[in-house]
């Protein structure tokens, strides 16, 4: 009998995928399923973007392999939104690399800076992917907790108290997924600190800065981040091209020419079409912002509602595109989701797959349109069971 990697006993297949198919059945079986566990946007990209991919498919050259460190315009526009959006300068040439999703540059960036049983800190609750990732290499985890208590923000006292001399790496993510929780300026001053007192890795990731924020920020804003920090980001929540997979990884070049390494043995370019929509992407005016999240306030305004239905709490400051719930006494998160499930056919995400600390809490998703979200909540308020 073959035998797999031992690699693959560290990790599962992700919660998502797996769920997905059983809500998959029900909707076979004619379940009337609301899915409002999953951030993937609804809404359409830029008129301005789908004209660009559609124009491409005709030039000269746009189906030949591309650059793996993608066409100098695209640097350019990336560079550009950065200047303009968080007041932080990038050198095209060497300090942005394009990633064919954010996702991807986890990988890349563990690769590159990991060997096994170097130690990875890793926000909890957080994005699986992390874990996920840094299991496969043969890393080891060390989770930090972030708490309600503390809105979400890394405990520096209990982190110092860590054994670090094996720490390579951080993983950070504000605005915080699940919780929403917006990273502070004394947050990310701090991170850096603390990053260049033990020589860490800081790598913040920055997808959903511009989604219900009034203020974006990037962490290399951060005098002196470009020494021990790079930050992810993503296309795919800010203008609802999640499924183009288009993200980039900034900062220090020295660190991207070595990330580099690992990328050019992955992939063969992106699509040259892609790139031009995703400049016509980073140059919409601030305004494509301002109507986006209009839709998703109201969005919000509704899930709160839900999530009042339900007699759970939630924090009112927050950014991101997901309402992070609490519990109320007496049910844990997978008996609630199963209940939503199975009950009144509503799907969300339990807490706890995004860690221990997401235990009694629930996530909410804004990527459901407002006559879902209200049809969701009647179905609990007049109790319509299967």
């Amino acid at each position: 009998m073959i035998q797999f990697a031992n690699r693959l006993q560290s990790v599962q297949e992700y919660y998502f995928s797996k769920k997905l198919k059983e809500v998959r059945q029900l909707i076979s079986e004619g379940k009337p399923i609301i899915n409002i566990g999953i951030g993937s946007p609804d809404l359409a990209p830029p008129t301005s973007v789908i004209d660009a991919i559609t124009q491409s498919v005709s030039e000269q050259n746009t189906h030949q392999y591309q650059s793996y460190q993608g066409i100098e315009a695209f640097r350019n526009a990336i560079a550009s939104f950065y200047q303009s959006n968080y007041n932080v300068a990038i050198n095209p040439s060497n300090e942005v690399l394009p990633l064919m999703g954010s996702k991807e540059g986890i990988m890349h960036i563990s690769l590159a800076l990991l060997n096994e049983e170097d130690g990875v800190l890793i926000p909890n609750p957080g994005y699986p992917t992390y874990s996920a990732v840094t299991n496969l290499i043969g890393a080891k985890p060390i989770y930090y907790s972030l708490t309600e208590d503390n809105k979400y923000q890394p405990n520096f006292d209990e982190l110092e108290n860590l054994d670090l001399s094996k720490v390579k790496l951080m993983w950070v993510n504000y605005p915080h997924m699940p919780t929403g929780a917006k990273g502070t300026q004394e947050t990310l001053q701090k991170l850096i600190a603390f990053g260049k007192k033990h020589q860490i890795v800081i790598v913040n990731d920055n997808p959903y800065s511009f989604i219900l924020n009034d203020n974006p920020t990037s962490i290399l804003s951060i005098p002196g981040a470009k020494d021990i920090a790079l930050e992810l980001n993503s296309l795919s929540k800010s203008f609802n091209m999640a499924g183009w997979r288009v993200g980039m990884l900034l900062g220090n070049s020295e660190f991207l020419t070595e990330i580099l390494k690992v990328k050019t043995q992955m992939d063969s370019g992106m699509f040259l079409g892609i790139q031009k929509g995703a400049i016509k992407a980073l140059e919409q005016p601030k305004d494509w912002f301002n109507s986006i999240n209009s839709i998703y306030e109201i969005r919000r305004n509704l899930v709160w509602k839900l999530a009042e239905s339900l007699h759970c709490t939630y924090d009112k400051n927050t950014a991101g595109m997901f309402v992070w719930a609490k519990l109320p006494e007496g049910i844990t998160s997978e008996e609630m989701v199963d209940k939503l499930l199975y009950t009144y056919h509503l799907f969300v995400a339990p807490g706890t797959i995004f860690g221990d600390l997401g235990k009694g809490y629930i996530r909410f998703s804004l990527c459901v349109p407002e006559e879902k979200i209200k049809e969701a909540t009647n179905r609990i308020l007049n109790n319509e069971t299967a």
